[in-house]
C-alpha cells in the first residue's frame, strides 16, 4: 500500500518557503504524476492562495523495473529533484517561463524524499484551453511556438540530457539516430510480448524501422527539446503566456524527436507548431519509434498499479492502429 503525502507532511515545507506566516490548510494530490508527486497545497497568510510541492519519493514513481538503468541514457526516466533544477536553470536563462521556485530541498530534514515547492498556475493547462476557450488558447498556442523556438535554436555540439552535460559527462550511444533505433526495436520486442497484432507483423516493423535508420544522414548539432511537450505539460498563467511543467527530461537532441512528438499530441493545432527544414528521413523513423514507445511504455506502466488504467490502455490502443497504418 502507497503512503502518500498529506497536509501534516507538507505544512512546516510550506512555511519554510513562503514565509512564517504561512498556514497549510488543505492539500490534493493532482491527477497525472506517473514519476513524482504533485500536490496543491492551499495556504492562508501569504499573499498567494496556493503553492504545487513536487515530491521525488520512491512511492510516488509507479514506473516498474526502474533498477540498474545507465543514466547517460538520453532516454533513461528522467526523475528527480537535480534534472528539474538544472532543467529549470536552463529554461529561466533562456526567457522559457516556468513555475516560480519557492523551496527546493534535498537534505532529506524537512521531508523525506527530495521536494520542491513552486508556483500554482492555477489557469489550466493548454489542453483544457483549446477545448473551452480557443480564442484565449490561440494566443498561448502562439506564446509556446516562441518558446519552442528559443529551445529548438539553442543548439549544442553533444547530445544528451541537460542535467548529464552541465556535469560535464557524455551521453552513451553513438548518435541520436542510433539511439532510437536500439530504443524502437526494444520497445517493439516488449510491445511484440503483450500485443498480438504485433507479434503478427513484428518481423515487417523490424526491418522497416532498419530501412528507415539507413536513409538518416549524420549530424552534429542538437537542439534543446523538452522529451514529452504534449499540451498537457503546458500551463496558461492569468496573463496568458505559455508555462512549460514536468521538464526534468529535458536534453539536447535531435528536433524532429520533439516535432514528432508535438505533431502527435497537438493533432489540428500543429501547424502553429511546424517549422520547415526539418529532415524527413529522421521524421520518418522517429514517427514509427514513437508510436512504438507509445504501446510498449504504457502496457508496462500497467504491470503495477498506475491509477488512471484506462488513459493508459487508450494511448496504447491508438498507437497500435497508428502503428499498423505506417506498414507499407
Amino acid at each position: 500500500m502507497r503512503k502518500l503525502v498529506e497536509i501534516e507532511d507538507l505544512s512546516g515545507l510550506v512555511r519554510d518557503g513562503l514565509g512564517p506566516g504561512c498556514r497549510a490548510v488543505a492539500v490534493e494530490r493532482l491527477r497525472g504524476g506517473s514519476k513524482k508527486g504533485v500536490y496543491r497545497v492551499r495556504v492562508d497568510g501569504t499573499p498567494v492562495t496556493s503553492v504545487i510541492v513536487y515530491s521525488w519519493a520512491e512511492e510516488e514513481n509507479f514506473w516498474p523495473g526502474q533498477k540498474g538503468i545507465d543514466a547517460r541514457d538520453a532516454f533513461a526516466p528522467a526523475s528527480g529533484l537535480t534534472p528539474f533544477l538544472v532543467a529549470r536553470q536552463q529554461l529561466d536563462g533562456l526567457g522559457v517561463r516556468v513555475p516560480q521556485l519557492f523551496l527546493a530541498d534535498d537534505s532529506r530534514h524537512r521531508h523525506p524524499a527530495d521536494v520542491a515547492v513552486v508556483e500554482d498556475i492555477s489557469a489550466g493547462t493548454l489542453e483544457a484551453l483549446l477545448e473551452s476557450d480557443p480564442a484565449r488558447a490561440t494566443a498561448a498556442l502562439a506564446d509556446l511556438a516562441a518558446m519552442v523556438d528559443l529551445m529548438h535554436g539553442h543548439l549544442a555540439p553533444r547530445y544528451g540530457r541537460t542535467d548529464l552535460l552541465e556535469r560535464g559527462g557524455t551521453a552513451s550511444g553513438v548518435s541520436c539516430e542510433q539511439l532510437v533505433l536500439d530504443r524502437a526495436l526494444r520497445d517493439l520486442e516488449e510491445a511484440s510480448g503483450r500485443e498480438r497484432r504485433i507479434a503478427a507483423v513484428e518481423g515487417h516493423l523490424r526491418d522497416r524501422l532498419h530501412g528507415l535508420a539507413a536513409l538518416v544522414v549524420p549530424r552534429a548539432e542538437y537542439g534543446l527539446i523538452h522529451g514529452e511537450l504534449g499540451p498537457d505539460h503546458v500551463l496558461v498563467d492569468a496573463d496568458g503566456h505559455a508555462v512549460l511543467i514536468d521538464i526534468e527530461g529535458l536534453m539536447h537532441f535531435d528536433i524532429e524527436w520533439e516535432h514528432v512528438f508535438l505533431r502527435l499530441r497537438f493533432g489540428r493545432h500543429y501547424p502553429v507548431l511546424s517549422r520547415p527544414g526539418l529532415d524527413p528521413q529522421r521524421l520518418d523513423l522517429y514517427t514509427l519509434a514513437m508510436h512504438l514507445s507509445l504501446i510498449a511504455g504504457p502496457l508496462r506502466l500497467l504491470d503495477g498499479d498506475y491509477p488512471d488504467r484506462a488513459s493508459m490502455l487508450g494511448i496504447a490502443e491508438h498507437n497500435l492502429r497508428e502503428t499498423l497504418a505506417l506498414l507499407p
